[in-house]
């Protein structure tokens, strides 16, 4: 074994953890692995005291620390769990915690955090602002930084998770799926796994729009991102650390990306089978496993997901609910163009059969088409594909929409807005951040000779808000858009050429 195993296997073992965080069970979940013919648990670090794996990394360093920096205090940046970890783990120490939280945190979390004793102090619009914020503090007040993963006790107290799955499960184990933020749970499981037992695949787990560590991975460099997707903000970051890098580099198997709707219905899988709520980054080595047995065809061995976390805000569920049909293949969603004239309607009812109807939306516009909205309840993809050719054979032109963004988010609430009135429409798809300002901001740099055709908002219960925007644009002004969208500097894109934009709402 080298020096870099022996190393974390001493720390994992030696790790302090007990003392605030429990040996979280590690269960069977039934359904799930019913369907998915192999043996699928559950490490259920969900249902540690903050609700998450956070405070076992926090408490290891912070109890290794000496008498005079305990006295000075601790200080964090976090957007929930690692602030809730160390905001617990002070409390049980008896030192001072001052936890720097994101202007975008939501009130949940902090009122969490405050509960257990810990000092919020609110800075920044990101994660990053508010790391430079502690950074700063630390110095200026001479407390002790405790990083959420690059440190090499936070990564030993996490590494007793994979130390307790392999002590629950003596038997053999295919693979163990890790869902990655920064790198530091993945970094200590893998570490105590590949020491243990190396023939155990690491399978590492990302978000499509937060995967730092991959990509860093696949250039042999750290990479830091531009942007992150913040539905699973507990994942959410733009740049890895070093050690976990190293470390990640080294032992994890391989890795899988999944995306927002396939952890929407992993959400709802793990209910199923527990009757808990995870937070999307708890859930995301569920939709990770379900993707694996789908590509390799697996059969008959144990897969174990280690569901890290259940920080979720309940105006989110709303969000997760919707989404979760279409992740798991139960709906399929498509715009189909009929004829304008008697008995159509009635044929294309008759074409989806007996299959519940999940969404209709039809305004009348044309006088010689009819473009319809239609949301179909399916058992699987491969019926939304049978559902196409059964439309075609009746001379419907249909659009499968089930990977479409713009329809999945915004047209499905707003089918039926057309204006003659829309000349020179340019249609934007915003992610404005949910804070005070954000509007207005986009509003005082908006063209005063520009006019807003369509807006479109629906909160999701995330730390951004999705947002459609109808500008009209003279001709002769259109080359001004690109400087308004870098002076205004929010994520987009630009939906005007999207076909079902000018199918329903053009």
């Amino acid at each position: 074994m080298d020096k870099l195993l022996m190393n974390y296997l001493q720390r994992i073992l030696t790790a302090r953890v007990y003392d605030v965080a429990i040996e979280s069970s590690l269960e069977v979940a039934p359904k799930l692995s019913a369907r998915l013919r192999n043996r699928i648990l559950l490490k259920r670090e969900d249902t540690q005291p903050v609700f998450s794996f956070k405070l076992r990394g926090a408490y290891n360093k912070m109890v290794r620390l000496t008498q005079e920096e305990r006295e000075r205090g601790v200080i964090c940046a976090s957007a929930g769990n690692h602030a809730q970890g160390v905001a617990l783990s002070a409390k049980r120490l008896g030192c001072r915690a001052v936890i720097v939280m994101p202007l975008t945190t939501p009130r949940l979390k902090c009122e969490a955090v405050q509960a257990l004793g810990g000092d919020v102090i609110l800075h920044g619009d990101s994660y990053s602002e508010a790391y430079l914020q502690a950074r700063q503090l630390a110095d200026e007040r001479q407390l002790t930084f405790v990083h959420p993963f690059d440190d090499p006790d936070v990564i030993a107290g996490q590494g007793t998770v994979g130390m307790e799955i392999l002590r629950q499960h003596q038997h053999p184990i295919h693979a163990v799926f890790v869902a990655i933020g920064g790198g530091g749970l993945i970094s200590g499981v893998a570490a105590y796994i590949k020491a243990v037992r190396p023939e155990i695949k690491v399978i590492g787990v990302q978000m499509a729009d937060s995967d730092a560590m991959l990509r860093s991975v696949r250039a042999g460099e750290r990479i830091t991102l531009p942007e992150v997707g913040l539905f699973s903000d507990g994942t959410a970051v733009k740049l890895v650390g070093e050690e976990t890098f190293r470390l990640t580099r080294e032992l994890v198997d391989d890795y899988l990306i999944v995306d927002t709707d396939s952890v929407c219905a992993a959400i709802q899988d793990v209910f199923e089978d527990t009757r808990s709520v995870l937070e999307p980054a708890g859930a995301m080595g569920v939709a990770a496993i379900k993707q694996y047995v789908t590509s390799t065809g697996i059969q008959q061995e144990t897969l174990v997901a280690i569901t890290c976390g259940a920080n979720m805000n309940f105006n989110r569920l709303r969000f997760v609910a919707e989404r979760a049909e279409v992740g798991e293949d139960r709906e399929a969603l498509f715009a189909v163009t009929i004829p304008e004239e008697r008995g159509t309607f009635k044929r294309l009812c008759e074409t989806i059969g007996p299959r519940n109807v999940t969404e209709f939306n039809y305004r009348i516009s044309d006088e010689q088409d009819a473009h319809v909205f239609v949301g179909v309840a399916t058992n699987n993809r491969e019926e939304s594909t049978e559902l196409e050719r059964l439309f075609a054979a009746q001379g419907f032109a249909a659009m499968n929409l089930v990977d479409d963004e713009l329809s999945k988010a915004h047209v499905r609430y707003m089918v039926g807005g057309r204006s003659r009135l829309a000349r020179d429409e340019r249609l934007i798809r915003f992610q404005f951040p949910e804070r005070p300002g954000a509007l207005m901001k986009f509003l005082s740099r908006l063209h005063a000779g520009w006019n807003i055709t369509l807006f479109h908002y629906r909160n999701q219960g995330a730390d951004y808000g999705r947002i459609l925007v109808g500008i009209q644009i003279p001709e002769d002004e259109q080359p001004a858009l690109q400087s308004f969208f870098d002076e205004l500097d929010y994520p987009y894109v630009d939906e005007t050429d999207n076909p079902v934009y000018r199918m329903f709402l053009r």
